[in-house]
């Protein structure tokens, strides 16, 4: 069983001043990461300030699930690892994802959000403009190609090309404190084989892009969706809480 990192999480990202996040963490006995800065004694959580949408209270993490491409959305990815999140961790989370258009300046409210789906796609220029600036403004991009989808792995890596001209999709190691967070997860497992490495994009020494081409988005909690043949990560619900809590802290 993952041992659990209790992390404290009162404050959230305001990427569109550019503003650090604020938060605590504390590492209990026997807890699996030094990488995540202790919290001293009197150390206390900033108020939360950032906008919260659907008549949610502060405090609660919000993550947007993208529409983008004009119409294209990402329905198929599973909203489960926010419940884990708040379980397994003092992450207080919304329980559902908030329909967010990438072109919008609503994406700018959110520290954390999801693009996934199928076939070819081409982003609109006010998506790109939108995009890069979440990324090098603090926000984190969870990306992942539904169904292993070979077309939408194709079209993702072009995009990040007209996004991130100076950035390279690199693969991450399992020694990346991302994967020490909430749980220690020493190695990705998927539906067949060994699965390929989750790549990024760092910005100022920290992960803005974070994806799967294998797939990361647990359809065995997605409603009407399936793998349907593709390579999806099987321990994707451990991974998705440990990149949200690294979202979060970084």
């Amino acid at each position: 069983m993952f041992a659990v990192l209790i992390v404290a999480i009162v404050a959230s990202r305001k990427t569109r001043g550019a503003e650090a996040v604020s938060a605590a963490a504390t590492q209990p006995s026997g807890a699996v990461s030094s990488a995540v800065p202790k919290a001293g004694p009197t150390s206390r959580p900033a108020i939360v300030e950032s906008k919260q949408v659907g008549g949610e209270p502060d405090g609660i993490v919000q993550i947007a699930n993208l529409v983008y491409a004009g119409t294209k959305s990402s329905r198929c990815f599973s909203d489960h690892f926010l419940v884990k999140a708040e379980k397994e961790s003092a992450i207080s989370t919304s329980r559902r994802f908030h329909a967010v258009k990438l072109g919008s300046d609503d994406l700018f409210d959110f520290p954390m959000v999801i693009m996934t789906g199928e076939g070819q796609f081409t982003l609109r220029e006010q998506e790109r403009e939108n995009l890069r600036k979440y990324g090098e403004n603090g926000g984190v991009l969870l990306a992942s190609a539904g169904c292993s989808s070979e077309e939408w792995d194709r079209s993702f890596r072009q995009e990040m090309v007209a996004v991130f001209p100076a950035e390279n999709l690199t693969p991450i190691g399992m020694d990346h404190p991302m994967f020490h967070m909430v749980y220690d997860i020493p190695a990705l497992r998927a539906h067949h084989g060994q699965p390929r490495p989750l790549e990024g994009i760092s910005i100022g020494g920290r992960l803005a892009v974070i994806y799967s081409r294998d797939g990361l988005n647990d359809t065995a909690h997605a409603q009407g969706c399936c793998c349907c043949g593709g390579n999806e990560i099987t321990n994707a619900i451990e991974v998705n809480v440990n990149i949200l809590a690294y979202a979060m802290l970084y």
